[in-house]
């Protein structure tokens, strides 16, 4: 029984409360009540914090999008983990093309260019897949996951204190305006005072008596320095908080570079990738160029008889290729060595290959054992693998 009547008056309490900080915030939007401004400097911190929480969000919600561009995708995603369950596996958009790149070459026959050409293509595609892959996870783990603690665990914590301080600041109000009315009845009850009521007017006699109670009711200093209390002690706690963005702004800082060097390495990959790729593809294109011109000139006869030029040109060029593969050829079957000019730059893969710069000039020579599209270079004490595609021998 004495539970019972606790419980409903606490609640009795707390629906006057909330009735007050209802009162108070309705007239406050009206113009009829005085309201408690937070100083500048807690000001600036609500509003930095609200913009930190703003800014994160987009963000955030970008770098998904950046490394899930399917909608479908990143909502199954966010489903699986809020059931706190593994996404399944699938393959990703590079490595479902490198899969049908593959498949392809191999209908198509590994033997021929094409084909050949396909499947290097498709392995380098599931590469860059995998790397894409490794790129997403490291973002999710050192960028996202921060950045989603920082709006699901820090920012809500300082929502909290801050509803906390606003109506600690509701209350300290109503209080102060419970003062003032109180103040002023009791100046009216002075007023009365001053005239005592004749001993045969009843009626005035009972107003005299009611407007003392409602004067000895409403002294509410004791209320009001309570209420300032409070209100000065949420003030800190939430203060205390919002000093902390500091902080996260700094966490967030190291997070963007870790996400910065995963990026850097992706790219970095895919295009070591890209350049091998180019590199392998790069020893077979005199024959099928030789043979697209081929296809070229008896396909459309009439541009030959036209053009004299454009097939002396194609003549040349077939010329000088089949000219430079021969030499090529001649170096790698016999022990010498030979001066070769760089065409193109040239990035090692690893430390068994030679950086090359173009234009330079390298010695070059072939070793039993050696790939057919590769020959030894040395410049100066430097010495490695060099691709033949990358280079052209000088007499």
């Amino acid at each position: 029984m004495n539970i019972m009547d606790f419980n409903v008056k606490k609640l009795a309490a707390d629906a006057g409360t909330f009735l007050s900080r209802a009162v108070q915030f309705t007239e406050e939007k009206l113009g009829q009540a005085e309201k408690t401004e937070f100083d500048a400097h807690l000001e600036n911190l609500l509003s930095k914090a609200e913009c930190t929480k703003l800014w994160t969000e987009k963000i955030m919600r970008q770098t998904e999008v950046l490394l899930q561009p399917n909608p479908n995708a990143r909502i199954e995603e966010f489903v699986y983990e809020k059931l706190d369950r593994k996404a399944p596996s699938r393959m990703n958009n590079p490595e479902l093309l490198g899969q049908y790149m593959v498949d392809s070459g191999n209908e198509f026959g590994p033997g021929t260019a094409y084909g050949n050409a396909l499947i290097k293509s498709g392995e380098t595609q599931k590469r860059i897949g995998a790397a894409d892959r490794e790129l997403i996870q490291t973002a999710a783990i050192n960028f996202l996951t921060p950045l989603r603690n920082f709006i699901e665990g820090d920012y809500k914590t300082i929502t909290k204190e801050r509803k906390l301080l606003q109506n600690k600041r509701l209350d300290l109000d109503a209080a102060k305006t419970r003062l003032k009315k109180a103040k002023a009845a009791e100046a009216r009850a002075a007023q009365l005072n001053l005239s005592p009521p004749e001993e045969n007017n009843v009626m005035v006699n009972v107003s005299y008596m009611l407007n003392l109670l409602h004067v000895k009711w409403l002294k509410s200093e004791q209320e009001v320095r309570i209420a300032q209390s409070e209100f000065d002690r949420q003030a800190e706690i939430t203060r205390l908080l919002l000093e902390g963005i500091s902080s996260t702004h700094a966490h967030h800082l190291r997070c963007l570079n870790d996400f910065v060097e995963a990026q850097m390495t992706y790219y970095a990959q895919c295009y070591q990738y890209m350049l091998d790729l180019q590199k392998q593809l790069g020893s077979f294109p005199s024959t099928v160029l030789a043979n697209h011109n081929q296809s070229s000139s008896t396909c459309v006869p009439s541009s030959s008889s036209t053009t004299p030029s454009a097939s002396v040109t194609a003549s040349l060029s077939s010329i000088s290729n089949s000219a430079a593969s021969s030499t090529f050829v001649e170096l790698k079957s016999s022990s010498g060595s030979r001066k070769a000019r760089v065409l193109y730059d040239y990035d090692a893969a690893n430390s068994s290959e030679l950086s090359l710069l173009a234009d330079e000039v390298i010695t070059v020579y072939s070793i039993p054992g050696m790939d057919s599209d590769w020959l030894m270079g040395e410049r100066g004490n430097q010495k490695g693998k060099v691709p033949i595609t990358y280079l052209e021998l000088l007499n």
